[in-house]
C-alpha cells in the first residue's frame, strides 16, 4: 500500500484552556468526533469533573465548535451536557462515553455512545445507547432506556467505542467489544478487546457480524479500539488505535498506537500499519499515546482528530493529511 503522509498540527482543545468552564466539564477530552456545520466544525467529546470522594468518576459528553476556515478556533464550547446521564440501575447511570454523532438530515443529529455502569469483580461494563438531536446538536434525547446494541453470545463483555456511518443507504456500526478480562501483576483486571462491526436498515435493529475485523499484531493479547472508516477512491479506510494486554498505563511504549486496514466490502479487511505514519511525539501532551482517530473532510482536505496521553486527559489534537488517500 501507498504511504500516507500525516503533518500534526498541534493541540487543539483541552477543557483547561477556558477558565469559566462549568464543573462537569473540568477535565479530560476524549474519544473526539467531528461534525462539519456550513460556517463552523463542531467536536464532541467526553469529560469529566473532579472525582467523588471515593475518587469515582464520571463522564459526560459535551461539544467546542470551531472555525471552519482551516485555523480551527474555538469559538464556544457546550454550557450543558449534551446527553444526561442514566437513572438508578440504568446502563448509563455512570457515564456516556465514548460518543459518534452523525448528521442524518439537516434537521436531525443521531448519536451512538457508551453507556457505563460500575461491576464488583471488574471496574465496568459498557453497551451502546442511541440518542437523537433536533435543536442543532445542542442536546440530544434517548432513544429508549436501555440499550441498542449489546453483549450476547459471541460478544460477552464490554461492547464500546462507536463509530456510525452510513454506506449504500444501510447503517453500519464499527465498534469495539471485550473478548476477555485479565490480571495484570498486582491484581488489577483489563479488558481486552477487538474489532467488530454491525449493520442495519434502520439505525436501531442490527446484525452483528460475529468476527474480528483485523488480525492482532501484537499476540492475542492486543486490545484494539475506536474503528472509524472512511470511503475514498473506491475503497473503505479503517483507522484504529491498539495496545498491549498489559503494562500499558506505566510503560508509554506499550499504550495506544494508530493502526490502519483497508477493504472493498467492508467485511474483509488488510491491515497495514505501516502505511499510516503518526508517531507519538518526542515530548508534550501526545508524547505516550495516539489514540481514538477520527477522519473528516473539510474544505477538499481530510483531517483527523485523535486523543493525547491519558486516553484524552491532555486533550485532544489535529493532523492533516497531504496528498490524497
Amino acid at each position: 500500500m501507498a504511504k500516507q503522509s500525516w503533518v500534526k498540527k498541534g493541540l487543539l482543545f483541552t477543557p483547561e484552556m477556558f477558565e469559566d468552564r462549568p464543573e462537569w466539564m473540568h477535565g479530560f477530552a476524549q474519544a473526539p468526533n467531528a461534525i462539519v456545520f456550513e460556517d463552523f466544525v463542531r467536536v464532541y467529546f467526553c469529560c469529566r469533573p473532579k472525582p467523588d470522594e471515593r475518587q469515582q468518576f464520571v463522564s459526560y459528553c459535551a461539544f467546542v465548535d470551531f472555525s471552519s476556515d482551516g485555523n480551527f478556533k474555538p469559538v464556544r464550547i457546550a454550557s450543558s451536557p449534551v446527553l444526561e446521564l442514566g437513572g438508578l440501575g440504568d446502563f448509563d447511570e455512570f457515564g456516556t462515553y465514548p460518543v459518534s454523532v452523525f448528521k442524518k438530515s439537516s434537521s436531525v443529529l443521531l448519536a451512538y455512545y457508551g453507556g457505563w455502569t460500575r461491576c464488583e469483580s471488574v471496574p465496568f461494563n459498557i453497551s451502546l445507547g442511541l440518542a437523537e438531536s433536533h435543536d442543532g446538536g445542542h442536546h440530544f434525547s434517548k432513544y429508549s432506556k436501555g440499550p441498542v446494541l449489546s453483549h450476547s453470545p459471541f460478544e460477552p463483555f464490554v461492547v464500546t467505542s462507536p463509530k456510525i456511518r452510513r454506506f449504500n443507504k444501510r447503517w453500519y456500526l464499527a465498534y469495539t467489544a471485550g473478548v476477555r478480562w485479565i490480571y495484570d501483576e498486582n491484581g488489577r483486571p483489563e479488558i481486552i478487546y477487538k474489532l467488530r462491526m454491525a449493520s442495519s436498515e434502520d439505525g436501531v435493529n442490527w446484525t452483528k457480524f460475529n468476527r474480528n475485523l483485523v488480525d492482532d499484531v501484537l499476540g492475542e493479547d492486543e486490545a484494539q479500539a475506536c474503528p472509524d472508516i472512511f470511503y475514498a477512491n473506491g475503497k473503505f479506510h479503517m483507522y484504529f488505535c491498539f495496545r498491549e494486554g498489559l503494562d500499558f498505563r506505566s510503560d508509554p511504549k506499550r499504550s495506544y498506537r494508530l493502526g490502519y486496514a483497508t477493504s472493498e466490502n467492508l467485511i474483509d479487511w488488510q491491515r497495514d500499519d505501516s502505511v499510516l505514519h503518526i508517531p507519538v511525539s518526542e515530548t508534550g501532551w501526545d508524547s505516550e499515546m495516539i489514540a481514538y482517530p477520527n477522519v473528516f473532510e473539510l474544505n477538499g482536505e481530510i483531517y483527523m482528530l485523535y486523543g493525547g496521553n491519558g486516553n484524552g486527559k491532555t486533550g485532544f489534537g489535529l493532523a492533516k493529511l497531504v496528498g490524497g488517500l
